[in-house]
């Protein structure tokens, strides 16, 4: 033997045992609360094991442990047919109502007393995940209950997730579903991250862990420390007889199986389980809206069957989201960095759900209409998991008899400027986006942001006190600080060494790349994807600045609605001097020759599906199919070009390109394609 095959023998056998130890540790961690090694310890394993996968990819399992930390990008996610629906359980709000549906249950049954298994209804996205001799190989959420979105490699990050199965007694084909949700603990300081980063902050945990599990960059959804509670096992011909016996299994097979599920003997230990989450559940660290409540027995269940859109032996007890009653003292009106105009109801303080609420949302003019909510009233106000609660109703008992309907304004708050109001849009809109003080702060905060141009000890704070002191008044003006360092060494709290590295972060932003100075820019609708699709179409941005709605529209992706946003921008004569201003101030107004070089149209017109495990990695294989012109895309269908194929390529893809007779190429014949 060769000392490269020895060599590679040591590593295959490093690899599967460093994966092994990790997976272990994982279970201990997450299953079990019992970690026996540090973080660091921990950290130090999973450092090794990419190294040697980096240096031996022939050895990369997509199961394997590394892929927790993420790295796959997900353009399109495939829809999936259920093999099993995901039904819709009804909901009930009150003891009479559960009552009924226990009548029922016993009346179909012909018993006197039924079995219940209680749940938390956690507040988060359903998922299925499939497993086949022990491993993981498919993730679907929802969807609409008869198919979902394929998000496997995101689903793959989720740590308390097994990716492999150790015990004995696993079926060969089942699925295991659950909820998918962010810990508070992990929403707050995300936020909290957000806020110094002036970025826009998230409204919930649910809403993040669903916005989350959709990101195409599996790395941003690894760093978001999603978990997942699993409740329930399906699968052709499995060895139980309840469902509780069903979930001791799963939690067996190392599965996040919650300690916090009951079995309930009779309607009364229901009503307990539901009495004591009502108060318990603020001692959680995640959200829950209720209990959900089903037939323990699997031969009862098939008894009771199904309606069209939910099971017979199963049904959610949702708590009533937390109101509070107080007066209405005004409205104001908040102005936002895109010019959106957010009325705001400011309330005479109440405690609601452990805080002391002073404010709540209006959300828009027909919301206030709606409403027909007034100044003065007595309002019914709710948290229901949103940062700032909502006005949901009022008391129009209470209200005065000299009151009148509150009329939305017409001009902008800060500075007199005719709203406009966009046909089909919800919210009115101040144009004065050069010379509305909020809008300005706005746009200089969200310049100077992490995604954008990242220049460091610019927060919010910062921003505001450079406004304030006329040293900053528009995007132009960071490029003049260096010439007033003597005004900044005079600011408090900016000692020479915070000067110094806010001039050296300005200085270092000018070689960020052209695609994140476009969307620095904060020209509305234009997000971080649009922004690179337009650059790396027009290439510079003097071709962008020459370019007609028309041109604009065709980029793909855009549309008519981004196109007329960007057109109304790049018209603006203050634009034009500002693009010139910054062009000579060394930004980077264009395309790197390295990203140029590294163009061709050799793959134009073309449509690839990547799947599997290959020599590079997939982030850079569809980089280089983009900057050959070609197109990613997540799912296969009768407009794909060509599936490439890897490893590990799951049997669904190739079965149906072959159906539809599309390609199917290797790694290897992509890179002739384009001549690499």
């Amino acid at each position: 033997m060769d000392l490269f095959s020895d060599e590679r023998d040591r590593a295959k056998q490093r690899i599967a045992g460093l994966s092994k130890e990790i997976e272990e540790h994982n279970y201990r961690y997450y299953q079990l609360a019992e970690p026996v090694i540090s973080d660091f310890e921990f950290d130090q394993l999973l450092e090794e094991l990419l190294r040697l996968e980096k240096q031996f990819p022939e050895f990369l399992d997509a199961n394997s442990p590394s892929q927790r930390v993420g790295g796959g990008i997900t353009k399109e996610f495939e829809s999936i047919k259920h093999r099993y629906p995901m039904l819709s359980l009804g909901n009930t709000y009150s003891k009479e109502e559960l009552e009924e549906f226990d009548q029922r249950v016993r009346k179909g049954l012909g018993v006197e007393t039924v079995n219940y298994v209680c749940e938390l209804k956690y507040d988060g996205v359903a998922i299925g995940i499939r497993y086949s001799n022990g491993e993981l190989v498919q993730a679907v959420t929802r969807g609409d209950g008869v198919q979902g979105d394929d998000v496997t490699t995101n689903i793959r990050t989720i740590r308390s997730i097994p990716l492999k199965l150790n015990a004995n007694n696993i079926p060969n084909d089942f699925e295991i579903r659950g909820e998918v949700l962010m810990s508070r603990i992990t929403f707050n300081k995300i936020n909290a991250d957000k806020e110094k980063a002036g970025e826009a902050l998230l409204a919930n945990p649910r809403n993040s862990a669903a916005g989350t599990l959709k990101m195409q960059d599996s790395k941003v959804v690894a760093s978001r420390k999603l978990d997942c509670y699993l409740y329930g096992v399906l699968g052709n011909s499995l060895p139980f007889t309840t469902h509780m016996e069903s979930l001791e299994a799963a939690r067996s097979w190392g599965f996040r199986v919650p300690e916090l599920t009951r079995l309930a003997h009779g309607l009364q230990e229901v009503f307990d389980f539901i009495e004591h989450w009502q108060i318990a559940r603020k001692s959680l660290d995640f959200d829950i809206d209720g209990v959900v409540v089903k037939v323990n027995s699997y031969e009862q269940q098939n008894a009771l069957g199904f309606t069209a859109k939910a099971p017979r032996w199963a049904i959610a007890y949702k708590y009533k989201a937390e109101q509070v009653v107080t007066k209405l003292l005004s409205i104001t009106y908040q102005v936002g960095r895109t010019g959106a105009i957010t009325p705001v109801a400011n309330l005479e303080p109440v405690q609601l759900a452990g805080t002391t609420v002073k404010r709540a949302s209006l959300h828009n003019a027909d919301i206030i209409a709606k409403l027909d909510v007034r100044e003065g009233d007595t309002v019914y106000v709710e948290k229901g998991g949103e940062i700032i609660p909502k006005i949901v109703g009022v008391d129009i008992s209470k209200r005065n008899i000299d009151s009148t309907p509150h009329q939305y304004i017409a001009n902008c708050p800060e500075c007199g400027t005719a709203l406009v109001r966009g046909e089909g849009e919800a919210l009115h809109y101040c144009p004065n986006e050069d010379g509305c003080p909020p809008q300005i702060k706005g746009k200089l905060e969200h310049f100077v942001s992490r995604r954008a141009m990242n220049i460091d000890s610019l927060g919010e704070e910062t921003i505001g006190l450079l406004f304030d002191k006329g040293l900053v008044l528009q995007i132009r003006d960071l490029y003049e600080l260096h010439k007033h360092r003597d005004k900044l060494l005079m600011i408090d709290r900016m000692a020479e060494k915070s000067v110094n590295n806010l001039l050296d972060g300005i200085e270092l932003s000018k070689q960020v790349p052209f695609e994140r100075v476009l969307f620095a820019f904060g020209i509305r609708h234009v997000g971080e994807t649009t922004a690179k699709k337009l650059a790396h179409h027009f290439q510079s941005m003097s071709n962008l600045f020459n370019a007609g709605e028309g041109e604009l529209a065709d980029v793909p992706e855009v549309g008519a609605v981004i196109a007329h946003s960007v057109a109304e921008w790049i018209s603006n004569p203050q634009h034009k001097e500002l693009i010139h201003y910054l062009t000579e101030s060394g930004l980077q107004m264009q395309l790197s020759e390295e990203a140029l070089s590294l163009r061709s149209d050799t793959l134009a017109g073309k449509t690839f599906v990547i799947s599997g495990v290959f020599s590079r990695s997939r982030d850079e294989i569809k980089n280089l199919i983009e900057q050959n012109g070609g197109k990613n895309v997540g799912s296969i269908s009768g407009k794909t070009s060509y599936l490439v194929a890897g490893d590990n390529m799951g049997p669904e893809k190739r079965t149906k390109a072959e159906k539809l007779g599309i390609p199917i190429i290797t790694e290897n014949d992509l890179m002739n394609m384009i001549n690499l």
